[in-house]
């Protein structure tokens, strides 16, 4: 009886593919192993088994699979199921899944190789000019991988000049699998076994007198092992006899020290006592209590804490017990930058316990996270990750915290799938029978219905640690201040006196401004033309510290011109302003104090985050410009003053979440404020002063703006009421687009009657040369998601049959805001 696998294939397709393999092999494999197969003419890719079975394929002969690559699974079977749900759900296929799943190491691809054959002979007349070419070019360089040969023949089909010169018997193409990972090793050494006995020693350190930098390595070896004979690092060694690798390599030549390699981690725990978490006051042992009864019944619970509450606390306490038992958690945060702050405060109650995962690791480095995981290591009882975390392969998961819920960056826009980390880690909680806690000071209106109508529980945390003051927050007419000529560039005077107070009290300030760079608009004042980006639909953004102007949507850049490009004239303002102009205009303004600025353009390296953090907890700086990567949780003890530059770049957005979002960021970066016994001061400079937004943000009435902005939802139709399903149609043909936007309105309006929206542009419809269209479909909710769902599909299937609109690109986007 013959036996097959099903393989999932790290390639968007819609079903698995089935391979054909031996009794032994069948008996072997299991679900979540690595196989390698051979898929398409001549391309092998990774696969993972995703079934053992005896059913025959009826439409096509499976093939044999090429090599089996692990002997455990490397993907839990929860995870599978995991994949299977997000596949669906979100409308991908499990092979999009497994691409964001798994670090790209464990994903193996054949290079496909071409290299002469050896002893060819070759009639060189016989050769057309692409066959002479490349047998030239293969002549200087012994392999050659596909896409350099296409880059010599100038051409993309290139394979069939490979399989007449593979006929000619000329060349030969051979497909290389590799394993991309490698573990870290670190070079130590040793005495050589022959120089134990005390004469030999004596012998050794006589023979060394005319080498003093050799002997002086030796005498440094000994000083380093006397306590115990563990073998010593090659680069300490090195620092600390003050040798250089050559003296060292000498001695190792000759037979006098015995060098090995030991596989160490790259993630170190720096060392340190290990602190007993902090003491809770009553508001916070209460909460905790609250919490821990409600996990008795239900399994997700929303914990509602103002900022600077002691959340993080409370995590830290949930998190002892369950680790306690033996357990896992997972800790999810929205950005990097504030996992920089946190790991310290986790190790320093968790030690070596703690494991951070993040795309700013290298791929060697997440793999080694992923296999701590999976192996259920002491080094990964609790792992710190962003929203891609929830994919490792967790054996005993107890507890996932979800901290700053409400934030969008849980969400991922692309490429597939496009998840949101906080919806998927509720179904993952469940999946292990973990217990879910999301927590936040503006939870989102979602989290906050289904806590009201008893789908969560609810948990609310309303006084500050220590009893600290809120911030008072005063609004600032910014309108008023330029008519009264109050205003000194963007800064009103009210804001400047109370920053110069802060700075002569040795407080810090923050100031947020939600964009970056210098100015979003270069304007010509005679001819009105401004810079555009030729493949996007917006104007470029100037930066002053390279004097470039870029675009922030395909990183287009030009020099900054010193003419208008369309008249010649010379002059050209800058209309808005970002986080470098703020910077620009502090420096000025505040000549002998030192100022930081926090955005994507500071934080590149992999260090970026830390380094700013760190050198403004630690005093180094006394004002921080940031867009919203300041926002969020991050603690500082010493700032008193935090100022928003413009509220109403946030709240004039054409998107219906906008004031929610508005007021979360404002609150959140208000939070920064008074974190220690002194009141904070929040000032928030304006045009529109009496909007309703920035009134619920200065008496921080949460209730208010939830009820307002839920009656607004119910009134239009959004969420949490309706279920959104965005669709949104891409390509370079401007009039294919449009089309294809309308044959597919048409067909789901025949479905879906009203509750179709669209076809609109968006309001940045150009994007990379590619034009965009969205439709939108809202579904109620008596009406079933899952049927709604395969209509859909059906459209789609019927849409992508048609010639006409094969170059249109169908993006679906579930829950899309």
């Amino acid at each position: 009886m013959p036996h097959f696998i099903n393989v999932i294939l790290p390639l968007p397709l819609e079903k698995h593919f089935t391979y054909s393999i031996t009794q032994a092999e069948a008996e072997f494999l299991r679900p979540g192993m690595r196989v390698a197969v051979p898929f398409g003419k001549s391309k092998i890719y990774t696969g993972f088994v995703a079934a053992v079975h005896q059913e025959d394929p009826k439409i096509y002969e499976a093939k044999p699979i090429e090599q089996i690559l692990d002997k455990e699974p490397l993907v839990t079977g929860v995870q599978l199921k995991f994949w299977q749900w997000i596949a669906s759900y979100y409308m991908c296929t499990e092979g999009e899944v497994l691409r964001a799943a798994v670090p790209s190491a464990f994903l193996l691809e054949s290079e496909t190789k071409v290299e002469l054959l050896k002893d060819a002979r070759v009639d060189e007349d016989s050769l057309t000019d692409d066959e002479f070419l490349l047998y030239e070019a293969l002549q200087r360089q012994s392999t050659m991988k596909i896409n350099e040969i296409i880059q010599v023949l100038d051409k993309k089909t290139v394979l069939p000049v490979i399989n007449r010169l593979v006929e000619k018997k000329v060349v030969v193409v051979n497909q290389e699998i590799y394993e991309q990972y490698k573990p870290k090793t670190e070079r130590y050494v040793r005495l050589h076994e022959r120089y134990q006995e005390e004469d030999a020693m004596h012998r050794l350190l006589d023979d060394l007198q005319r080498a003093p930098k050799q002997k002086e390595v030796i005498f440094t070896l000994f000083s380093l092992t006397a306590k115990d004979k563990k073998p010593v690092k090659v680069s300490s060694l090195s620092k600390e006899s003050k040798s250089s690798a050559g003296v060292i390599k000498a001695l190792i030549d000759k037979n006098v020290l015995k060098e090995h390699y030991i596989q160490t981690q790259r993630i170190q725990y720096e060392g340190g006592q290990v602190e007993a978490p902090l003491a809770l006051n009553e508001y916070q042992e209460l909460a905790l209590e609250e919490i821990s009864q409600s996990f008795e019944t239900e399994n997700v619970c929303l914990l509602h804490g103002i900022t600077s509450s002691g959340k993080t606390e409370i995590y830290v306490q949930l998190i002892e017990k369950v680790v306690a038992e033996g357990k896992q958690v997972l800790y999810l945060l929205p950005e990097i930058a504030l996992t920089a702050q946190l790991i310290s405060r986790l190790q320093n109650y968790f030690g070596d316990k703690v494991a951070v995962f993040h795309s700013k690791y290298s791929v060697n480095e997440r793999v080694e996270v992923y296999q701590n995981v999976l192996n259920n290591s002491e080094k990964a009882r609790v792992v710190i990750g962003v929203r891609s975390s929830i994919f490792l392969p967790f054996a005993t998961l107890g507890l996932i915290v979800v901290d700053e819920e409400h934030e969008s960056t849980f969400k991922q826009y692309d490429p597939a799938p496009r998840y949101h980390a906080r919806d998927a880690a509720v179904v993952l909680g469940s999946l292990h029978n973990a217990k879910v806690l999301l927590g936040s000071a503006t939870p989102s209106l979602e989290s906050y219905f289904n806590a009201q109508h008893a789908k969560y529980s609810l948990v609310n945390l309303n006084r500050r640690y220590g009893d600290v003051l809120l911030p008072e927050i005063e609004i600032v007419d910014i309108k008023e201040k330029h008519r009264k000529k109050r205003m000194t560039g963007h800064f009103s005077d009210r804001l400047l006196g109370e920053i110069r107070e802060t700075l002569e009290n040795g407080e810090q300030v923050i100031l947020f401004q939600n964009r970056r760079g210098f100015s979003p608009v270069m304007e010509c004042n005679t001819c009105g033309h401004s810079p555009q980006c030729p493949n996007c639909d917006v104007s470029l953004t100037f930066h002053s510290h390279n004097n470039q102007l870029r675009c922030h949507y395909c990183g287009y850049h030009m020099a900054l011109q010193q003419k208008c490009m369309a008249c010649g004239s010379v002059e050209i303002s800058t209309k808005g302003f970002g986080t470098e102009k703020v910077e620009t205009e502090l420096k000025a303004l505040f000549p002998g104090h030192k100022i930081g600025r926090m955005d994507l353009d500071t934080t590149r390296g992999k260090h970026g985050y830390e380094k700013i953090i760190a050198a403004f907890e630690g005093g180094e700086l006394n004002i921080l410009v940031g867009t919203q990567m300041i926002t969020k949780g991050l603690d500082f003890r010493n700032v008193r003053l935090v100022g928003i530059m413009n509220a109403d770049s946030l709240l004039n957005f054409p998107d219906f979440r906008a004031h929610e979002r508005s007021f979360q960021l404002m609150l959140q970066v208000a939070g920064r404020a008074g974190r220690t016994e002194k009141q904070g001061l929040v000032l928030i400079q304006t045009y529109n002063p009496h909007h309703q937004i920035v009134q619920q943000v200065s008496t921080n009435s949460f209730a208010d703006m939830y009820k307002e902005q839920l009656e607004e939802r119910r009134q239009y139709k959004y969420p949490p009421f309706y279920r959104l399903i965005r669709i949104t149609l891409k390509g370079r043909d401007y009039s294919r687009v449009n089309e294809g936007a309308d044959w597919l309105a048409v067909s789901l309006r025949n479905s879906f009657k009203e509750n179709v929206l669209g076809p609109e542009f968006p309001p940045v419809a150009r994007i990379r040369n590619e034009y965009y269209k969205n439709i939108l479909l809202k579904i109620p909710q008596k009406q079933s998601l899952g049927k709604t769902k395969q209509v859909v599909e059906k459209i789609l299937q019927s849409f992508r049959a048609i010639g006409g609109f094969k170059s249109v690109r169908v993006v679906i986007n579930i829950d899309p805001y």
